[in-house]
């Protein structure tokens, strides 16, 4: 990875030189780290899962709970770390039934 030195952004591959994303600076590739720099111009996102709360559920894990709205036993779920770092991470629930949402504090 190589940054840009007006503003810190990370820069990207144009050729022989590398574009900054953010002010625009051009400077030449380093002929010696040429064989470090990878292109993702080809990379695709067919496996990437959303995990935001406007994505589909499609392709989330899934765990056995029981919701209290339906009383099915399968629900979607997402794991966030929402307190500090030395207290357990929530779980996001989602039923696979009805919709209803909940969380659980382990």
């Amino acid at each position: 990875m190589q940054f840009c030195d007006d503003c810190g952004s990370l820069m990207h591959a144009d050729g022989e030189e590398m574009v900054c994303s953010s002010c625009g600076e051009r400077v030449p590739k380093d002929p010696e780290a040429a064989e470090e720099y990878v292109s993702t111009e080809s990379q695709t996102f067919d496996d990437v899962i959303e995990t935001d709360e406007t994505a589909g559920d499609e392709g989330k894990p899934t765990a056995e709970v029981h919701c209290e709205e339906c009383g099915n036993d399968r629900a979607w779920y997402t794991i966030k770390q929402t307190g500090s770092a030395d207290e357990p991470p929530t779980r996001f629930f989602k039923c696979t039934e009805c919709g209803y949402r909940w969380r659980e504090y382990a």
